[in-house]
């Protein structure tokens, strides 16, 4: 059974850089087909997905969030990355990392990360 976890400083500066890592375990994030995606969800926006990475190590970004993210993995520690660069308070929410298998998603607890000075 998978299980996905995330991590990650819960407050962070605006215009400051914001990592959050997935960790995961009962599964490969090498497999075959399968896709590690972050979402985030706020009350005023609702959930949005942000991006994905491929099994292949390939990824795919929302256009509206495309210039400030970028995504990686460590295939060593079966983890993967969501980098958000200068962030603003728009950006506060709780982010969710979760496992798509095409026809069903996978999902962690979340974390709350709130962007204030």
């Amino acid at each position: 059974q998978v299980q996905l976890q995330e991590s990650g400083p819960g407050l962070v500066k605006p215009s400051e850089t914001r990592s959050v890592t997935c960790t995961v375990s009962g599964y490969s994030i090498t497999t075959n087909f399968l896709s590690w995606a972050w979402f985030r969800h706020s009350p005023g926006k609702g959930l949005e997905g942000i991006g994905y990475i491929r099994y292949s190590g390939s990824t795919s970004y929302s256009p509206s969030l495309k210039s400030r993210t970028a995504l990686s993995r460590d295939t060593s520690k079966n983890q993967f990355t969501l980098h958000l660069y200068t962030v603003s308070p728009e950006d506060t929410a709780v982010y969710y990392c979760a496992r798509s298998t095409g026809l069903t998603l996978n999902w962690g607890r979340g974390t709350q990360v709130t962007v204030s000075s």
